[in-house]
């Protein structure tokens, strides 16, 4: 069916006063391209701005441990509130969504992000580094988190929910390329504090750019969702946000699909956020790499992370999820178990190899881990997954940590690169075991 096809009468029965719908009376033809695209095109967007505050961690750590004298571990710690809030916010954030509307949860988180990200500038103890980048950029960021996308796809798409996913996933990436050699120049040239203050303002700019563009469910414009020709009422605001957050949770809790789900997305977590964005700079240069040639490295991960991305989505659409995870997931870990014989003070070209191959692996686990989150959990699913997302930013904080405190014990990080390899293999075999619904 295409857009043009889908006909809107029956929005005038869910357009209740105050719900946004179209009038009772006629219905209006949907515009060529369907106004669904231009909301995931708000979404993408805004992700990339967000994306900015991502992209620094890894990039801070030398230079903090040169100025503060801050051990590694602690500096690590810090990072891994910030990834621990992440995750644990998601599931409330979507919530909120449901309360507030995303327009105005994602403006504050926003804005959130960047006041913790400029008061870094001006701190100089430990427990400052915690509360501005730990507290106050992980909860605005956990706001901004993957349920963000999810919520999107799920009201504003019935058809192309795997692409649309993937294209979503992919913005963070994409945030990634645009914003790591520019950080990563301003750290070497003019130190750090310039860097936190360009994350800081490239997220007060997306705001306006939210609060006049993105739309919170098709009724708000009279239109059927992408795929349907079935109008679907604009829910009314649900109370009781945090309540229904830990319902949802209480509610999977009991179901195994939830439990394997969390598992594998913890161990995704620690291989890529705890590990290789927070790790991989430090653990280059201690080879005797730049950190900006290091940096456009992980910059190159973000280019191939949209095709990986947007292709494991267009896979979703069209193969077993259970499988493609345990797929992705072998091969991280095999290619983990390599990156130690490859760290060098130039990059060579089997360092450019594992780059591309683990960047199309990044978050390629996503799509297929909403669709079976969706397939499990229906209507519940934006919230399910954020509880699964949150498990995923706790593996990352874990490693986070424990590769900072790897390095100041062992000297080096090879004892984590080969820890999660190994663990990699693990969530491959726990994909598989994953019953259909």
């Amino acid at each position: 069916m295409t857009t043009s096809q889908i006909e809107t009468s029956g929005v005038g029965g869910a357009g209740a006063p105050g719900q946004g719908g179209a009038r009772s009376g006629g219905a209006r033809r949907p515009p060529r391209i369907h106004r669904a695209w231009f909301v995931a095109a708000v979404a993408f967007v805004t992700i990339i701005g967000a994306a900015a505050f991502a992209s620094l961690p890894g990039l801070l750590i030398d230079p903090l441990h040169e100025e503060f004298s801050w051990s590694r571990g602690t500096i690590g710690f810090a990072v891994s509130v910030n990834l621990a809030l992440y995750g644990i916010t998601a599931p409330f954030a979507a919530a909120l969504m449901d309360r507030f509307g995303v327009r105005r949860v994602v403006a504050v988180a926003l804005t959130v992000i960047a006041a913790g990200s400029a008061l870094t500038v001006v701190m100089t103890a430990a427990w400052q580094l915690v509360l501005y980048w730990g507290v106050l950029v992980g909860l605005g960021s956990g706001s901004m988190a993957l349920a963000f996308a999810a919520t999107v796809t799920n009201r504003w798409f019935v058809a192309r929910r795997g692409l649309v996913t993937g294209i979503l996933t992919a913005a963070g990436a994409s945030g990634q390329l645009v914003f790591l050699p520019l950080l990563s120049w301003l750290v070497e040239q003019h130190g750090w504090r310039p860097a936190a203050i360009t994350v800081a303002l490239s997220a007060l700019a997306v705001v306006p750019f939210v609060w006049l563009l993105l739309r919170d469910h098709p009724a708000d414009v009279g239109l059927a969702p992408y795929g349907s020709d079935e109008a679907v009422p604009k829910p009314a605001p649900v109370p009781g946000a945090a309540r229904r957050a830990v319902s949802v949770l209480f509610r999977a809790a009991r179901t195994g699909p939830f439990w394997l789900l969390a598992g594998t997305f913890a161990i995704c977590g620690a291989s890529t956020n705890g590990l290789i964005k927070t790790h991989f700079v430090p653990a280059a240069h201690d080879h005797g790499m730049a950190i900006t040639a290091a940096a456009s490295l992980l910059a190159v991960i973000g280019v191939f992370d949209v095709v990986g991305t947007i292709a494991s989505g267009w896979l979703t659409d069209r193969f077993d999820a259970r499988r493609l995870l345990a797929v992705y997931y072998a091969l991280r870990g095999v290619s983990l178990l390599f990156l130690p014989m490859l760290l060098a003070p130039t990059v060579q070209p089997p360092m450019i190899f594992f780059i591309v191959f683990y960047g199309l692996d990044w978050v390629a686990t996503v799509p297929p881990t909403i669709a079976l989150c969706r397939e499990h959990y229906g209507e519940d699913s934006a919230i399910v997954f954020g509880w699964v997302l949150a498990s995923h930013q706790v593996g990352a904080a874990v490693v986070a940590f424990a590769g900072g405190v790897a390095r100041d014990v062992f000297g080096s990080y090879d004892v984590v690169w080969y820890a999660s390899g190994a663990v990699c293999a693990a969530a491959a075999l726990m994909s598989l075991v994953i019953r259909r619904a």
